[in-house]
């Protein structure tokens, strides 16, 4: 009996110590399985892998999108708002505004003034021919009448406007001239009459006067006042010489 008990007794040891070692291993198996969840680790580095590509992915737009609006700066600032355009439309609308070619009055310094004879034999009266050469360079407007005195050894006489003659407004080029006719009764008795001893001629809308001599006869008649007066044409209203 006591064999047969201590049989059965080594036979219940054996039986646990069976089941320990069964549970042994099934610990060791969750064991396994617990270690096994490193193997998420790659799925965690595989999402941060994704994460890093997705950042180089943003980072790369980012960059491409900075390149993209550089770009779009450089051709704002060097066509559309550059100083070419700008440039281009002040210039245009400058020489457009000086470029508009309109011209300035001709003034004194702008001409040269000569006079000369241009009497016709059997007139009445005598006349000298004024002329008005732009030489200033560049175009300029004359109109009306000019102003013109006779120096004498009697004082200064002023001629009086031809009224039935109208002015014209004219714009001289550069190089070019226009006339305006001086009449005058001349002395025909043989006497010396009023000695005429220059010719002051001021140009149409000028202070500035030029002073020339007398190309023509050489004298006035004497008269009490009630004589033919000096008259002057307006500026156009005589040919070269006439």
């Amino acid at each position: 009996m006591r064999v047969h008990k201590l049989t059965l007794a080594a036979l219940a040891v054996a039986a646990g110590l069976s089941l320990t070692a069964c549970q042994s291993d099934d610990d060791g198996g969750s064991g396994g399985a617990a270690q096994s969840a490193p193997s998420s680790v790659p799925l965690t580095s595989s999402g941060a892998s994704a994460s890093s590509g997705a950042a180089g992915s943003s980072s790369d737009s980012g960059q491409n999108s900075g390149g993209s609006a550089q770009g779009g700066g450089t051709k704002s600032g060097g066509t559309d708002s550059g100083s070419t355009n700008s440039g281009g439309a002040d210039t245009a609308g400058g020489a457009g505004s000086g470029g508009s070619g309109k011209a300035g009055k001709c003034r004194t310094d702008d001409l040269q003034i000569t006079a000369s004879d241009s009497t016709i034999g059997g007139d009445p009266k005598a006349s000298v021919t004024v002329t008005l050469k732009n030489s200033s360079g560049h175009d300029c407007v004359i109109s009306g009448y000019a102003g013109v005195d006779l120096k004498t050894d009697s004082g200064t006489v002023s001629a009086e406007r031809v009224s039935q003659q109208s002015s014209v407004t004219a714009v001289l080029g550069s190089g070019k001239a226009t006339y305006f006719p001086i009449t005058y009764p001349f002395n025909k008795t043989g006497g010396t009459g009023v000695r005429i001893t220059g010719l002051v001629v001021t140009p149409p809308d000028e202070t500035h006067p030029v002073t020339l001599n007398w190309p023509g006869k050489p004298s006035l008649p004497v008269t009490d006042g009630s004589g033919s007066p000096v008259e002057v044409g307006p500026v156009g209203s005589a040919g070269q010489g006439g």
